[in-house]
């Protein structure tokens, strides 16, 4: 059996397709936890109307994305623990094939597939992915699959390789590196792949299993958060290196600090936090369109964007 969580913050209009995409699966031994972290638009109600004996609605205060899904894994009775977020959805066959990947690499801590993103307007595009080593890519019961041993590599070099709605982990192997960093509203998730692959293994198969809703009509929208002052998740990827030296993990490093400045560069009245997670991007690993970066952010906002989108 598989354990699946899904948090739930105010996504009232988008709870029930993601909870329909669960039993609809074609592997239907799991149970769902939906952890209601302090809703007010009445998405609860929503899971509530939804009869099904293995849905299960746990309610608690808002306290954050990293502590619902730590909640949801405390209530998980399974030794896997899936994670869905109330906004997207899984193809029908995301258990079945983590589930494959399971039964051919069983001693990875993690089993995860590659998904697709899906903006504002309905567009619906694969991740774009390098690195992936086609001379170990093998096809069991019809699915291509690897050790995805170079996640840094991957990771730093593509887009996210998986995320937090494409992957299933062993309940011990995630409390054993803390859960889900609470307190922190973005990158959580990175971070605790991070963790993860650092100290155990990760089988993949790049064919999409799920689809992240972003919400956004184009990559150059104005982002809907600023980055935290406090980047834990800069600090605890650097305290990892520093443990642990891995392949590709500073270029990894390198890509989180400029994902910040890239954030700030869109962001009005940001220019010097922007300047400052260049200067720590290039710390690590230099790339020359950090450099570009540099100089729109000394260029006043509105043309900024424009430049920004013509660029894009």
């Amino acid at each position: 059996m598989v354990s699946v969580v899904i948090p739930l913050y105010n996504k009232a209009a988008t709870v029930g397709r993601a909870v329909q995409s669960v039993l609809n699966q074609t592997v239907q031994d799991f149970e769902l936890i939906v952890v209601n972290n302090g809703s007010t638009d009445g998405g609860e109600e929503v899971v509530k109307r939804i009869h099904d004996e293995r849905l299960r609605l746990v309610e608690q205060d808002n306290k954050g994305v990293s502590m619902a899904r730590n909640r949801g894994v405390d209530e998980a009775s399974a030794d896997w623990v899936a994670f869905l977020d109330a906004d997207d959805e899984w193809r029908p066959t995301f258990l079945e094939t983590v589930l494959a990947l399971k039964e051919r690499y069983p001693d990875c801590s993690v089993y995860a597939t590659a998904y697709q993103r899906c903006d504002g307007k309905g567009n619906i595009q694969d991740i774009k992915l390098n690195r992936l080593s086609q001379s170990r890519m093998e096809t069991f019961n019809g699915i291509p699959a690897l050790l995805l041993d170079n996640y840094f590599e991957v990771a730093a070099l593509s887009e996210p390789p998986f995320c937090s709605i494409s992957v299933m982990v062993r309940k011990a192997s995630l409390e054993a590196v803390g859960g889900f960093p609470e307190g922190v509203h973005q990158g959580e998730d990175l971070l605790t792949w991070a963790r993860l692959a650092a100290t155990g293994t990760i089988a993949y198969c790049p064919v999409p299993q799920s689809v992240f809703y972003t919400g956004e009509q184009s990559a150059m929208d104005r982002p809907k958060r600023t980055p935290a002052d406090d980047d834990m998740v800069g600090r605890e990827l650097e305290r990892i290196y520093n443990d642990k030296p891995l392949p590709y993990l500073d270029q990894y490093i390198a890509k989180w600090y400029k994902m910040r400045a890239s954030i700030y560069l869109r962001l009005p009245h940001q220019g010097r936090k922007c300047r400052s997670e260049i200067h720590k991007s290039q710390h690590w690993h230099r790339n020359k369109k950090l450099y570009l970066y540099s100089i729109l952010a000394f260029i006043p906002y509105a043309l900024r964007m424009k430049l920004l989108k013509r660029l894009s």
